[in-house]
């Protein structure tokens, strides 16, 4: 019932988008009804903190829709999760989703294509199902390019995970068909993160995404995985394959040079560390073995990579005063505070922003912003052709277009960015 009020609300915050939330009299003319809604100005980043690097953006273009995209890639107003990665054949491949909207939509098409150049790209392949696909992973293992695609329904005021499908291209250059993954098929498994980290193939799995929203406090469980083929996996610990289980869904890892484990995952269902996110770590030795401390931020859509000392967090910030996702006003059971954290979270603009994982405090420090706003983030990111530079791909409302808040966004078209940081 709660998840059905969500909806209704969501929509009904939408109902009146670009009109400055004005209502209608029979009072006589409104003397303001020529004076344009001007937005108040954001609240100011938190102080950046950074660590060993000074980092700063040196290039920022759009990619999708965009002139070097082939014809097969035909966009819809949406344009939002992705992935990206470099493969053995030295080309960079783009998975994206193009929808009309934000929402789920039986209209969705997922697209692949690839580049030599980043500039100009070919077209691989495309999958419409006449239903919501999202989240888009891509695994480059040696030779072997695979896609993992989670399957949802068509009811765009519900969230309805119905398994993971895999497609994979072959040596002659074609794709396969998306099937189901495995035991990771049906039900409401999502993978997550694919990567391969320091010569190990890794997948963030997780399972139950739909008691997100419906604040019934089920809880969520993320599985921590390895894979020898891309189709088949195992969990890295058998005895633990389950390392977070709660309210958290969406989680990136990376590991240091000494082989510890830095995570984050976001907790928006809420349990016992509260409402925002996790933020983990696990020893050298036994990297399925997670601690973790809350945080009142939601680092949403969360990607994490390991730099000269340095563990990276690219994901959603909350542009707020505090920025914080847990309101902590402790009114009411569990699903009434995470009610109330869900409808204020989508009534604020948001950022895409470099965090970092402050390693001797077990803590999340923000680094700078990303241009970006409205309905944004969702990063991939590739290593730069330069030492010192990593490339992000994410998705925005368009950057120089108007700061709106998130659930306006949404609604709102949305494009694809490719970003190069410099770290120095």
């Amino acid at each position: 019932m709660r998840s059905w009020a969500l909806g209704c609300l969501l929509a009904l915050a939408c109902a009146g988008c670009g009109d400055g939330g004005g209502t209608s009299t029979d009072a006589g003319p409104d003397p303001m009804a020529d004076v344009p809604y001007v937005p108040p100005p954001p609240p100011d980043p938190p102080p950046s903190e950074p660590g060993r690097h000074t980092v700063e953006v040196v290039e920022t273009r759009q990619v999708v829709p965009g002139d070097g995209l082939p014809a097969e890639a035909v966009t819809q107003p949406a344009n939002n999760n992705l992935d990206v990665v470099r493969h053995s054949d030295g080309r960079v491949y783009l998975a994206f989703r193009t929808a009309p909207h934000h929402f789920a939509s039986p209209d969705v098409v997922m697209h692949v294509v690839s580049s030599a150049d980043e500039v100009t790209w070919e077209h691989e392949t495309s999958f419409a199902l006449g239903h919501d696909l999202r989240e888009p992973r891509l695994l480059s293992l040696g030779d072997s390019l695979f896609l993992y695609v989670a399957r949802l329904g068509t009811n765009r005021l519900s969230f309805e995970p119905m398994g993971t499908s895999v497609a994979e291209k072959q040596p002659d250059g074609t794709w396969t068909e998306l099937e189901p993954l495995g035991e990771y098929g049906t039900g409401s498994f999502i993978v997550w993160r694919s990567k391969i980290e320091r010569g190990t193939p890794y997948m963030i799995v997780y399972e139950g995404g739909e008691n997100t929203y419906e604040v019934d406090g089920e809880p969520i469980d993320v599985h921590f995985l390895t894979t020898a083929d891309g189709r088949s996996s195992t969990p890295v610990d058998p005895a633990r394959p389950v390392v977070l289980s709660g309210g958290s869904g969406e989680t990136a890892f990376t590991l240091g040079d000494d082989g510890t484990l830095f995570a984050v995952s976001r907790n928006e269902a809420g349990d016992d560390l509260g409402w925002g996110s996790k933020v983990c770590r696990a020893p050298a030795g036994d990297i399925a073995s997670w601690t973790c401390v809350g945080d009142p931020k939601k680092y949403d859509s969360p990607i994490m990579f390991w730099y000269d000392g340095e563990a990276y967090l690219i994901g959603r910030r909350n542009v707020t005063d505090t920025g914080n996702y847990d309101l902590m006003t402790g009114r009411g059971d569990h699903a009434n505070q995470t009610f109330e954290n869900q409808l204020a979270y989508i009534s604020a603009p948001k950022r895409c922003s470099l965090w970092r994982y402050v390693q001797d405090e077990d803590r999340i420090a923000y680094v700078l912003d990303l241009p970006s706003r409205g309905d944004t983030c969702f990063a991939g990111i590739v290593q730069g052709e330069t030492a010192g530079e990593i490339v992000v791909y994410d998705y925005s409302s368009p950057i120089d277009g108007e700061d709106v808040v998130w659930n306006v966004g949404q609604n709102g078209p949305t494009n694809i960015y490719r970003h190069v940081l410099r770290f120095e």
